[in-house]
């Protein structure tokens, strides 16, 4: 007789209004498996182990776990019967201690009193067999991100899961956090644990995986054996095209300097310095890449430099003009383009539609505006070229921005940046939470900017894309540079310890990286 797989998806459909999020989704993970699910934005992979973890209720169709179907009401009905998931924004309380985290939620064999002793134990125990190596007695704001990373994992074992979801799991992590975060999962698979892995990067994917599962369009377009496929096929099956992994990027012709920060230091949100004396030149036609864990400064820099935030102590110059101060507004007199890392709550007005994203920095202006009265004619006329230069799929011009897919939201925002020929363009991580289709789109067009001149600060925290894109990249750790390198003369693990703070430039170095 045949053993089951350990779990079963059998036919899943799940609607929203005016969306079918998941088509009849079938597949299955066997135990001591690890199984990639793969598909562009809007594909449906969140719903669907959304409805694997019991926050959704499908429409119709079966979920049979160890042989045996199951309905799941709630998170809590999926814990109980071994299914953990590791969300990719984290689920911890920063003022609590590891194991309090661990515990929270869950009954005390001693209520109403709090019984931590035997958890830590066993939390120390769990650790130990799957190389997590977690403090008990640590408090979560204390941790590094890879370390609130394995607490969560830990979490997950301590409730008993015998099948763990992850949920982009290597989005923040350093190249050295995310090999360990690979040894920890085939320690689990090894131990016969079933593991659904969820990623946008296809080299994890083919590096960590044993099957994938693609997904467009809410429908299942095929499952296969990692071993018998590559980059290029996944790729293929995920947006249904060929999709460019690497640019044709000719060396840089430089001009003169457009943005200069000299001694740059600027104050975080909690009151503490989050940039710390950085210094640097940006010219025509360059990319300097912003690389670092996410939260070591680099949103505050460009913050700083879009007339965001106010700079501590230091001078930014662009074009020449030293800024003391200044406000957003600005950038539109100094020609400069921002995309914002949030494009939800920074870059669009989610309740405006997308003819009126496209001028939201231009309202006032000649031809959108005459004699203060908005020119309706002009703004649409506007919005449908935009909206076939950029390729933005959206059913009209009127729709509002919320109703896009993130990759297309996105496509507003660099429509309405890049339309003006910037000569300065602060891209913040643009293609985070996009699929491959939508990166290869928005790493093209940096590029067609950078071949006609623009100077480009691009940040992201996916070393894979600063390499590829960069000219130059500046390492942050703790808002300090850690180095200033250029592609082709560094590894991805010697980026990764200046990222972690474990290997720093001189202050020779600074000075020839600054002058380079």
């Amino acid at each position: 007789m045949t053993t089951p797989p350990f779990l079963q998806i059998e036919e899943i459909t799940k609607t929203f209004p005016g969306v079918v999020a998941n088509d009849k989704v079938s597949f299955d993970v066997a135990a001591g498996e690890i199984h990639a699910l793969l598909g562009e934005n809007g594909a449906g992979k969140t719903t669907l182990v959304s409805t694997l973890y019991g926050l959704h209720r499908p429409d119709s169709g079966r979920i049979r776990l160890r042989g045996k179907e199951i309905t799941l009401r709630s998170s809590r009905d999926a814990i109980a019967l071994g299914i953990g998931m590791v969300h990719q924004h984290f689920m911890l309380v920063q003022p609590l201690t590891v194991a309090e985290n661990i515990v929270l939620g869950m009954r005390s064999p001693r209520e109403p009193l709090l019984s931590l002793g035997p958890a830590s134990q066993e939390i120390e125990r769990l650790s130990r067999t799957y190389g997590l190596e977690v403090d008990p007695a640590a408090q979560v704001w204390q941790l590094s991100v890879g370390m609130q990373q394995r607490v969560e994992i830990v979490k997950a074992l301590y409730r008993g899961a015998d099948l763990l979801i992850l949920d982009e799991p290597t989005a923040v992590l350093t190249p050295q956090e995310i090999h360990e975060l690979f040894n920890v999962l085939r320690r689990l698979k090894a131990e016969g644990h079933a593991v659904i892995f969820i990623s946008h990067k296809l080299d994890e994917v083919m590096a960590i995986s044993d099957r994938v599962t693609v997904l467009r369009d809410g429908r299942v377009v095929n499952t296969v054996a990692t071993a018998g496929t590559d980059k290029a096929a996944l790729a293929r099956m995920m947006v249904g095209r060929e999709v460019l992994f690497q640019f044709d990027k000719p060396p840089a012709q430089l001009g003169d300097a457009v943005l200069n920060v000299r001694d740059l230091c600027v104050m975080g949100n909690r009151r503490q310095m989050a940039v710390r004396d950085v210094s640097f030149d940006l010219r025509r036609g360059e990319i300097l890449g912003v690389a670092g864990v996410d939260g070591n400064g680099q949103s505050e820099l460009v913050e700083a430099i879009a007339g965001l935030r106010p700079a501590a102590s230091g001078q930014i110059s662009i074009n020449g003009r030293a800024l003391a101060a200044f406000q957003p507004s600005d950038l539109l007199d100094l020609n400069v383009a921002h995309i914002p890392q949030d494009r939800q709550r920074v870059g669009l007005v989610m309740d405006f539609s997308v003819s009126e994203n496209l001028v939201a920095r231009l309202f006032s202006l000649l031809p959108f505006a005459r004699s203060g009265f908005l020119q309706w004619k002009a703004i649409r006329e506007n919005a449908d070229g935009r909206i076939k230069e950029f390729d933005i799929r959206a059913p009209n011009s009127e729709v509002k921005a919320r109703s896009l897919s993130g990759g297309n939201q996105q496509k507003v925002i660099l429509a309405r940046e890049l339309s003006r020929a910037p000569d300065l363009i602060l891209a913040s991580q643009p293609t985070r939470g996009l699929d491959v289709g939508a990166t290869e789109f928005v790493e093209g067009r940096l590029l067609e900017q950078r071949a006609r001149g623009a100077a480009i600060i691009y940040v992201s925290t996916e070393l894979e894309e600063i390499l590829s894109l960069s000219d130059r990249v500046m390492v942050l750790h703790r808002g300090e540079i850690m180095g200033m390198v250029r592609p082709g003369e560094v590894t991805e693990e010697e980026m990764g310890l200046m990222m972690a703070g474990e290997k720093r430039m001189t202050a020779q170095e600074k000075m020839e990286a600054r002058q380079s």
